[in-house]
Parts: C-alpha cells; sequence; structure tokens
C-alpha cells in the first residue's frame, strides 16, 4: 500500500499536503480508483469508526488528485463526504497550486449548491481569496457569510467591526436583500448597537459605506416583495434603523399605499403610520387618502381599520374641504365582516356629513345599504337612506354537494406500473385508495411472476434502509416490529425478513399492546402480517378485501366474485383478509340478500360465512355512553357481541369494550397518516373507530398540538352512525390551537350537514359544555364557525349557536362580577356569528340569557353584539 493510501486510511489528514506536493497530475490521477474504492467501501458503513477516521483524510485526497474542476466541486460537496468533512484550512492548502481560472470556476461551482449540501463557508471565502475572483452572491454563500459574520460570541469582536473589514461589503450586502429566508438574521440580537444586524448596517449607512438610497430602496422593495413572516420582520427593523426623513418618506408614497393595503399586518401598520403622519401634515393629497382608504378598510385586522377611521375623522376636522373626498372612502367600511367596524364608520360619517355636498349625500345613502339590519335603520334618519324591503327575501341555505365515494381503480397490470406506484407511496405516504390497490398488485404479482416482481422493485427500494443494511442486521433485527405496512410487504418480497418472523407474527400477533388504539392497529397490522407471511409460504392469486371504493367499503357482489375465483383456483384464503372483507362489506339492503344467495349456493365455508353474516342485518353499534376525564368528555362502549366467536382472535379486540381508565392513552401510534386506514377498517362503523380516536382528536384543542384533525373530513364521509363520538371528534376540532386543524373540522361539519347526518342539537351542546370547562377558547371557536357560516351555512350554524350561547350566557349571568370578566372572555365574538348567521338566515325567536345580556351597561363588544343579535330576532327590525 502507498504511503498516501496508508495516511488516508489511517485517517492522518495533516500528513496529506506533504505527500501531495510535487505530484504531477497525472500522479495524482493514478490514486483515484483506490480513492473511489475506499469511498465505496466506507458508504457502506458511513456511521462506523472506520468512516468516521477516514473520511477527512479521502475528501482532501479526492480534491487534491481530481484534475476537473467540476469533479472536484462534485467530490467536495457530495453527500457523503458531508458527515465527517475536512478542515477547510486543509483543503485550501492542497488545492493553492492551482490556476486562479480554476479556482474560481471550483468555487462558483461549490457556491451553487443548496445550502442543505453543507458546503462550509469557510472554504468558499478561502478559495474566492485565492483567486481574486468576483464573490459568488448565491444563496449557500450569502447564508454562510451571514453566520460567519455573525458568530462574533465565538471571536471577541463585533458584527460592525467584522463587517467594515469585509472587502465585499457592498456586493454582499445587496445579495443580502436577494436572498430568500435570510430576515430572521437581521432580528438577532434584539438590542441595537453594533454587535446586532441593523445596527451595524444602519452605522455603515451613515458613514458612507453603503449607500443610503440604495439600501432604503433595497429595504422598500424587499418588504414589497414579500416572503416570510421573519423576512418581513427583519427588513422592517432594518428600514426603521435606516431612520428616513419625512422627504425619503413621501418620495415612495406610491410603496407605502401598496404596502398598506397588501402587506401583512405588521409591514401594513408602519406603512399606514407613515402614510398618516404625511396625510396631517398635509403631504399626501384627498385622492391619496382615499385610495389607502380603499385597501386599509378592507383588511381583517381591526386594529388598522380603526386607526384608518380616525385617520379620516382627523384630516376632516383640519379640513373640511376634503369630506366630499373622504366621506365616500369611509363609507367603504360599511360592507366590512365586522358590525363593530360598521358602527364606527357610521358614526364617522354621521358626525361629518353637515360637511358634505348632495351628491356625496346620495352616494352616502346608498352605500348605507350594505350596513347590518340595525345600523341601516339608524342610517335611515341620519344619511336618508332607503328603508329596507317590507318583504322578506326568502333565505336559502348552502351547503357543499355530498361527496361522492371514488370507485377504485384495477391493480397495475404490469410490474413496471406498480412498481411507479410502490416508488410514489414510499416518497408521499399512503392514501387508502392508493395502498389497497397497490396491496393488491404486489399480491397478484407475486403470485403470478415473483421474480419479475422482485426485479422491477429493485431500483424502487434501492436506497431504504433495510435494503442498504447488512443482511443479517436486519433479519435479526427487533426493529422488524416497526416496519410500516408497506415496508414489511416489500421486505418479505425481498427475503429481508426472516419466515419464521413473519410467522410468529401471524401465529402470536401484537396481543402484549394495551393502549386505546391498539384494538385499531392490531386487526390492519394481522391482515399485512399474513399477506407477507404467504408471500413467502403460499402466496395468495389477490386479495378478497380490496375495497371497492374509496371509503373502505366492499360490495357484496365482488366479494362473492372473488370468491367463485377462489374456488376456482383452489386458492386457501388469508383467515384476516377474510375477516377484513366481512368488516368492509355493504350489508342491509337488497344487493346483499341478492349476494348473500350466490355466496351460500358456493358450498365452501368462506361462502356459507358471508351469507350468514349478509343476512344477519345491518352493522351493529354496542351500547354507549360518555365519561370526563381531565376536563375532557369521552365515549366509552361496551361489548359487540357480533365481532366476537367467529373472528379471528387480532380483530375480536374491534368489538371489545372501550374504556376510559382500562386502556392507556399513550402510546407509540403517533403518525397520523394510519387513522385514515384505521377508519377503511370499519367503513359502516365509524363511531367505533372515532370513539378510540377521540383522545387524539381531543389534543388538538387541549394540548394545541397539530394535525390530529387532518382525518375529520374522511371521518365525515365514512359510513354509519354519526353518534356522540363523530360529534366530539367534530367539536375538538373546531376549538383546535392551528388554522389547519379547524379548517379540516368545518370540512368535516358541512359534510355531515350536506349528508344530513349533523345532530346541530348535539354539536351546539357539546360545544357550550367544552367552552363552558375551558376545553374550547370561544374565540377559536368563533373563527371555525364563521368560516363555515361564510361559506353559506348560516342556517346551520345559527342552529348550532342556538344551543350553545344559553349554557354561556346563563353562566355570564349566574357568576358574580369577579368571574364576569373570564365568562365574556371571546364571548362577543361567538354573539358576533349569530347574530351575523341570524340576519341571513331570517332566524326568529327568544333565545334565553340574551335579553340580561344585551340589557348590561356599556358598549363592550359583548353587548353590542347581544343588542344586535337580539334585534335580529325580533321580527320588527327588518321593517
Amino acid at each position: 500500500m502507498s504511503a498516501l493510501m496508508e495516511a488516508v486510511r489511517a485517517g492522518r489528514t495533516g500528513e496529506l499536503p506533504g505527500l501531495l506536493d510535487g505530484m504531477t497530475d497525472a500522479e495524482r490521477r493514478a490514486f483515484l480508483p483506490e480513492l473511489k474504492e475506499l469511498r465505496k467501501e466506507l458508504r457502506a458503513d458511513r456511521w462506523g469508526a472506520q468512516a468516521r477516521r477516514a473520511s477527512p483524510a479521502l475528501q482532501v485526497a479526492g480534491a487534491a488528485c481530481q484534475t476537473g474542476a467540476a469533479a472536484v466541486a462534485n467530490w467536495l460537496a457530495s453527500a457523503d463526504m458531508r458527515w465527517w468533512q475536512a478542515p477547510p484550512a486543509v483543503l485550501i492548502d492542497v488545492l493553492a497550486d492551482r490556476e486562479s481560472d480554476w479556482l474560481a470556476d471550483v468555487v462558483h461551482r461549490l457556491a451553487q449548491r443548496p445550502p442543505s449540501a453543507e458546503v462550509p463557508y469557510e472554504l468558499m471565502a478561502g478559495l474566492v481569496r485565492l483567486s481574486a475572483c468576483r464573490v459568488p452572491t448565491t444563496q449557500a454563500y450569502v447564508e454562510g457569510w451571514v453566520r460567519h459574520i455573525g458568530s462574533v460570541w465565538q471571536r471577541g469582536d463585533t458584527v460592525l467591526a467584522r463587517l467594515r473589514k469585509d472587502p465585499h461589503l457592498p456586493q454582499l450586502v445587496a445579495a443580502l436583500f436577494e436572498t430568500d429566508d435570510i430576515g430572521g438574521t437581521l432580528q438577532w440580537p434584539a438590542d441595537e448597537g453594533p454587535n446586532s444586524w441593523t445596527g451595524a448596517l444602519a452605522q455603515l449607512t451613515a458613514e458612507g459605506a453603503l449607500e443610503r438610497g440604495a439600501m432604503v430602496h433595497a429595504c422598500v422593495s424587499r418588504l414589497l416583495r414579500g416572503g416570510s413572516a421573519a423576512d418581513h420582520r427583519g427588513f422592517l427593523r432594518l428600514l426603521k434603523a435606516l431612520a428616513l426623513t419625512r422627504d425619503e418618506e413621501r418620495e415612495r408614497t406610491p410603496e407605502w399605499l401598496a404596502l398598506a393595503a397588501d402587506a401583512p399586518s405588521v409591514v401594513a401598520g408602519y406603512a399606514q403610520s407613515v402614510l398618516g403622519g404625511l396625510a396631517l401634515e398635509g403631504r399626501l393629497s384627498g385622492r391619496q387618502l382615499a385610495e389607502m382608504s380603499g385597501g386599509v378598510l378592507f383588511r381583517t385586522e381591526k386594529k388598522l381599520v380603526r386607526a384608518q377611521l380616525v385617520l379620516l375623522g382627523k384630516v376632516m376636522a383640519r379640513d373640511a374641504a376634503t369630506a366630499d373626498e373622504l366621506l365616500p372612502a369611509a363609507a367603504q367600511a360599511f360592507g366590512h365582516e365586522d358590525s363593530d367596524v360598521q358602527e364606527r364608520a357610521l358614526k364617522l360619517v354621521e358626525r361629518h356629513l353637515k360637511k358634505a355636498g348632495p351628491e356625496t349625500r346620495d352616494e352616502l345613502a346608498v352605500a348605507a345599504e350594505q350596513l347590518i339590519p340595525t345600523l341601516r335603520a339608524r342610517a335611515v334618519a341620519s344619511l336618508g337612506a332607503a328603508p329596507a324591503a317590507m318583504e322578506p327575501v326568502a333565505y336559502e341555505e348552502v351547503l357543499p354537494p355530498v361527496p361522492e365515494s371514488v370507485r377504485l381503480a384495477p391493480a397495475p397490470e404490469s410490474v413496471a406500473e406498480l412498481a411507479e406506484e410502490v416508488g410514489a407511496l414510499l416518497v408521499t405516504g399512503d392514501d387508502v385508495a392508493a395502498f389497497e390497490r397497490t396491496l393488491d398488485g404486489l399480491v397478484r404479482h407475486a403470485h403470478g411472476d415473483r421474480d419479475a416482481l422482485v426485479e422491477a422493485l429493485g431500483p424502487v427500494v434501492a436506497r431504504l434502509w433495510w435494503v442498504t443494511a447488512d443482511d443479517e442486521r436486519v433479519r435479526e433485527s427487533a426493529y422488524f416490529a416497526n416496519f410500516t405496512h408497506l415496508h414489511l410487504v416489500l421486505a418479505s418480497l425481498l427475503g429481508k425478513v426472516r419466515t419464521a418472523a413473519l410467522h410468529a407474527a401471524v401465529t402470536q400477533g401484537t396481543t402484549g399492546q394495551t393502549c386505546v388504539h391498539s384494538a385499531l392497529d392490531r386487526a390492519f397490522q394481522a391482515r399485512i402480517a399474513e399477506v407477507a407471511f404467504r408471500m413467502r409460504t403460499d402466496p395468495l392469486p389477490f386479495l378478497l378485501s380490496t375495497p371497492t371504493w374509496s371509503t373502505g367499503l366492499l360490495e357484496p357482489e365482488d366479494l362473492v366474485e372473488r370468491l367463485i375465483e377462489y374456488r376456482r383456483l383452489g386458492a386457501r384464503p388469508s383467515d384476516a383478509d377474510f375477516a377484513q372483507a366481512l368488516l368492509r362489506v355493504r350489508r342491509g339492503d337488497r344487493a346483499a340478500a341478492a349476494a348473500a344467495e350466490r355466496a351460500a349456493a358456493l358450498g365452501t365455508p368462506e361462502g356459507t360465512r358471508l351469507a350468514q353474516w349478509l343476512t344477519s342485518g345491518g352493522p351493529q353499534l354496542p351500547v354507549g355512553w360518555r365519561r370526563t376525564t381531565h376536563a375532557r368528555v369521552l365515549v366509552e362502549f361496551d361489548q359487540l357481541e357480533e365481532l366476537q366467536d367467529d373472528f379471528p382472535r387480532e380483530f375480536r379486540p374491534l368489538g371489545q369494550p372501550v374504556s376510559v381508565y382500562r386502556e392507556r392513552w399513550y402510546c407509540y401510534h403517533w403518525d397520523d397518516s394510519i387513522r385514515p386506514h384505521w377508519l377503511a377498517l370499519l367503513p359502516e362503523r365509524r363511531e367505533l373507530v372515532a370513539a378510540r380516536m377521540l383522545r387524539d382528536l381531543s389534543t388538538v384543542a387541549v394540548e394545541d398540538t397539530r394535525g390530529a384533525a387532518a382525518v375529520l373530513p374522511l371521518l365525515a364521509e365514512s359510513g354509519g352512525e354519526a353518534g356522540d363520538a363523530v360529534h366530539l371528534c367534530v367539536a375538538y376540532g373546531l376549538g383546535a390551537r392551528h388554522e389547519e386543524d379547524r379548517l379540516a373540522a368545518v370540512d368535516a361539519l358541512l359534510v355531515l350537514a350536506a349528508r344530513g347526518q349533523l345532530d346541530a342539537t348535539l354539536l351546539g351542546t357539546d360545544l357550550g359544555q367544552l367552552v363552558r370547562d375551558g376545553v374550547v377558547k370561544p374565540l377559536r371557536l368563533a373563527d371555525s364557525l364563521r368560516t363555515a357560516a361564510s361559506t353559506g351555512a348560516n342556517a346551520t350554524i345559527w342552529g348550532m349557536l342556538r344551543h350553545t350561547l344559553p349554557l354561556l350566557l346563563g353562566d355570564l349571568a349566574a357568576c358574580g362580577p369577579e368571574g364576569q370578566a373570564a365568562r365574556s372572555r371571546g364571548l362577543g365574538e361567538l354573539l358576533a356569528v349569530a347574530a351575523e348567521c341570524a340576519e341571513r338566515s331570517g332566524a326568529r325567536g327568544e333565545l334565553p340569557h340574551l335579553a340580561g345580556a344585551a340589557a348590561r351597561r356599556g358598549s363592550s363588544r359583548l353587548v353590542t353584539q347581544a343588542r344586535r343579535l337580539q334585534g335580529a330576532l325580533v321580527e320588527e327590525v327588518a321593517a
């Protein structure tokens, strides 16, 4: 072995510059085959001691022995070199004897790599110095430069001092404004001064090292471009640090107008304050102020809208001549979604109405038609608006179309197509329909031509951990128990799991699990394990349980046809697969009765069992009741005998009691993507599944977790009774912390309503109780219900809130002055949603305890909205 290779294998990186010095290009290239072979050897066990020791030296030697710039850049930035990198100083040393143009080519290729490649900034900066080339301004280089400059705590100086010494300061600062997701850096540290980015850049601008006009323009342009919240905050902080003069602000009036209308709230607020200052100094024309108001008054942020109305009032108070231009602008707020904003705008218009001319008064009277009924009645007297029509307009509820189940396509016919679908599932997760048809395809092709299937799957699974790891280590690994379902089937096909382990999984199951999800998981895994085992020992021709529809439902005629084909082939059904087919098959209709006759005529045990199952009536549910634990309302079920004696052992827990106290609620079933598969286990008994998922769903409201509510739309689309468990799942979702979970709950609510399965009384009462107990926060619930109502479901939402609000208003009336503040928090928003729904749907009648809330003193959100709702429920208001 040569001295060079010996040093590389031993990891003696410091010796390499001396060994490489003086070698010709040809001599260096001669070592490449050995270096590449060593690279393959280390890649096979990248976390071992040998890889940690030799990889840095291998990176240095490979970079020195490559002669092409592209090859060196690829070598240095390759993924397998990322974990154990050589010191940048050593790499620069061995590359220092190359020509400047060659070095420049290398560094620009490295800088073009994404930041995830983790090319050290020190290496790129050193090559820039050696080659004297123009500095790269790519995202990777700029992010590296920012981290390097910001690491002052390691070096004892300041950001300002380091920036002053940087020879490429103007180019890199200009690139800073073009780099995505860099604004967070500009906010660190929070204090201003020479050690903060904003303080340092502002100081350098004041000193003239950076051109002021360019800096101001770059900041404003970056805010206009948009980006992440961190970017907006960071560049806004820098803009404030530059302390623009009034002249500089006035020069950019069009930009402030655009930002006030469309930018995120924090930026829009700053733009609004700048324009407000200009307006009050007479530097903003009435036309420009009206244009600004048109953008701001339709924003959802009440703080910005209120500030704009105040600004309009101040300007009109100072200059009465502006009223004809600004009053119509203020009247645009008559159409705002928030009634408080409408009332503020009406008060402003009434205050300055005498300054307006006849044409403006007519315009304001027309605009008043957008006001809510109570305010419009007031505008009839104050603005001369036309009274509301005496004949009420018939309200029509708008609900989404009832979702239609999608029929599953047949399994892929060719192994090539099947391999593509397997690859897609491995990358994107597993939709129930895609998983079921792919699983059936794997079973069919494993039975027909196993060798061709294994060959086609080779490239798809090549990078999975159990393929690249040592065979014996995988075979003996205890991690077998945690193979995901698709991986277990693939590992069985490729011989990566011992047959004895598969046999044990089939015969022993997972009886040790005691969590609330274990019944669902055991049944689901039992079928997967038996399919994997039969692939190795007695391949099935196809699956009996592949659903007909995307919800998991199986048509009885399809199952009978499959049993007929099994009998023709002489195939032995899988117990778990047949049990799953029974749980999925449609029952209780004429098609089921006709299929039962054909099944009985088969003369096979499975045919007889299917006939009995199809004629035993529709899907049954056990006796259930509610239980409150730790402020959560959960559901318990008694045993369901129908799922006991004639089902395999791993399926019987599906019908066993669900208990809040007997089963663990914390376990390893943390993957949200498995829940749709649980629903497809029992497509006509969603209450059983919902009861076992209810604790998980409650966490989105109680513990502010994210993502568990994503299954709610599928729960609403599933079959069977929608009882206590389903409605409680939706209730928790409506009170979720995160917006995407609330939107999923809104979708589920609307689907249940469209299918005629929503019990508004039940859900409304549940929500009232959960709000009373502090489990659901009123503001989150109001946001969800407002979103649902905005789709046109006003009567549906009012039907719920008329049962929610009495509970909350009754508590408010019963508690003393000390507890009223806590009880009233967020209640005004719920009343606002209820009032809007009542107005739009034409709801009438009395609401318990509402009169007491409306009679309270003051003009708080709760009181004004209680009065609004009370007015909407009295028929005479419409007149």
